[in-house]
């Protein structure tokens, strides 16, 4: 639960511009570790589900960002 809240309060401070970089580089991690796990099961599978998690999390605060910048 204290990781999540960090993470969150890190996304909170980034721009747009970096936030869309982490975006990104989250994609391409996930897709990296999805092929790995399809050849040889991965030690610890959850990660994929915890990447998953922070894309979505960075999605929604991107979009937020978005938001309050049209509604300016």
């Amino acid at each position: 639960m204290l990781k999540k809240l960090e993470f969150l309060k890190t996304v909170q401070g980034m721009s747009s511009e970096d936030l869309s970089a982490r975006i990104k580089e989250d994609e391409l991690r996930l897709k990296k570790l999805e092929f790995a796990h399809a050849i040889t099961p991965l030690e610890n599978p959850m990660t994929i589900r915890a990447i998953r998690k922070d894309l979505a999390r960075l999605k929604t605060e991107l979009q937020k960002k978005r938001l309050e910048v049209l509604n300016s």
